[in-house]
Order: structure tokens, then sequence, then C-alpha cells
């Protein structure tokens, strides 16, 4: 997996495909590898080469446990374009990544040649801001939650009743979370960007042509918060998905992949 020295980091990557370029960014906590299973595949099979990366904060990425901040990821996606030679490229960044690939656009149009902004939000509510700062006093507390606990609440914020109420499928989600590790000062640091500024006025500056996917039952980013960014943005495209989650793109990644697809490719039902 390749490494560069960009915007005082080191930064992993890896790529798939040939073709036109699209970068991908995931959220808070995650690492470049949950792309790798269901929306690589389908961006690589219709002609693209995905680039997926490991964001500041989540090794093998520097974790740079003095903290950071949104701008600073920004930065490292920036350096990694023009690093490659790839802008103006295409963006697809999920949760926190796609606060960055927002971001992005508005600051480095010229990097960024179409966005997809997929369980987002333009502002920070009473809600979400509470849920951050609870789970922030929670991790500097040094409180260790039973593994099987930890995994429920996960779920419970995570995924959609339709999931939910599915057997099956929630003892294979529960198996997942139960062994995925722990986060480290470096997701620590992830947290507190979660509490966004309000920057949907901001966001009526982007020019370039964005799509937002939301998901219906999602709690972290709730589809009316990724609405206000799509009337924010002129011209971008909504759309919502029903029964999913804030793991929508996991849930339901038919459908999702059906819809970055089109709109990438220009596709798109008119």
């Amino acid at each position: 997996m390749p490494v560069i020295d960009v915007n005082g980091i080191q930064l992993h990557y890896e790529e798939a495909g040939e073709g036109e370029p699209v970068v991908m960014i995931q959220g808070t906590g995650a690492g470049r590898t949950v792309w790798q299973l269901h929306q690589v595949p389908a961006l690589t099979a219709v002609g693209f080469r995905v680039i997926t990366l490991d964001n500041r904060g989540i090794p093998p990425t520097s974790e740079w446990t003095e903290g950071f901040t949104l701008q600073d990821m920004v930065g490292d996606v920036a350096g990694l374009i023009e690093y490659l030679g790839i802008g103006p490229c295409r963006v697809v960044g999920t949760s926190l990544g796609a606060f960055i690939t927002q971001e992005l656009a508005l600051s480095r149009p010229d990097l960024v040649r179409q966005a997809v902004l997929i369980a987002t939000r333009g502002r920070t509510d009473v809600l979400r801001a509470a849920i951050t700062r609870a789970e922030i006093e929670l991790y500097d507390a040094e409180v260790e939650l039973p593994v099987r606990y930890a995994a429920v609440v996960r779920a419970l914020k995570s995924l959609s009743p339709r999931t939910l109420d599915n057997g099956a499928a929630m003892a294979d989600w529960l198996d997942l979370f139960e062994l995925s590790p722990a986060g480290g000062p470096g997701h620590r640091a992830q947290m507190e960007l979660s509490t966004l500024d309000h920057r949907l006025e901001a966001y009526r500056g982007i020019r370039v042509p964005c799509q937002v996917i939301a998901f219906a039952d999602d709690l972290i980013t709730p589809p009316h918060l990724a609405r206000e960014v799509a009337d924010a943005i002129p011209g971008a495209a909504y759309e919502l998905i029903e029964g999913c989650g804030h793991y929508g793109y996991l849930e339901d990644p038919a459908a999702v992949n059906k819809a970055m697809v089109e709109f990438l490719t220009g596709t798109a039902a008119r």
C-alpha cells in the first residue's frame, strides 16, 4: 500500500481499477477498507480508477494525537490529489468524509470534478451535538464498555429498523461490530469534528456538480439535514434511500451504488 508525506503527515492510500479517478473518503473512525466490499467493485466495474485512503487519525496513516481540524483533513485530500496529479477528479465521501468533500469542493474547486455527499449535513443540531459530546465524555472517562454492549449500541445508532428486525442479518452485524477494534486517539480527534459549524450559507458558493445521498432512517445525519445541504448547493441532486440507517451504503449497497454510478457517469434518468 503506497504512503506519501503530505500536509505534515504520512498518508496511506490504495488504488484499484483503471480509468478516470474517483477518490473515496470514509467517516469518523473508519478506514479505507470499508469501501472495498461494495463500492470499489461497483466503480471499477464501470471503468473508474478508485483511490481509497486512511484519513488522518486512522492507522496506518498518522494518528496525529495532538488533534486536528476539518481543514487539516481537507488539506490531506487536496495534497493526495495533487500528488497523484489527478485533479480535477470525482470525490465521494460519507459522514465526516462528506464534510471533507463538501469543504474541498468549496475551497478547491480546481481539484473536484463531481462530488457525492453520502449521509451529510451542513450544521449540528441539539441532538447531534449532545450525542457527540456524550461519546467524547465517555471516551475521556476511559470507561471500557463490554464488547457486546458496545456492539448493540452501535447497531441501534447506525442501522435501520429493517435491519434491526432481521435476526440473521443482526447476528452478522453484531459479530462484525464485536470484532471491530476500539478507536484510538486519532478517532477521538475525529469525533470533535462531528460538531460541524453552521455551513449552509457558505455551501451556496459551491459550483461543483454535487449529489447528496441520504438515508431515511439515519439517526446520525438525518435526511432533513442532508436535504438542507442539497438545497444550499446550487443544482445539487438529492437521493433519499428508504430502509437504511447511517450505514446505508452497507445495508443497501445496490441502491447506493446505482445512484452514485448514474450520477458519476451522467446516466441518471432526467
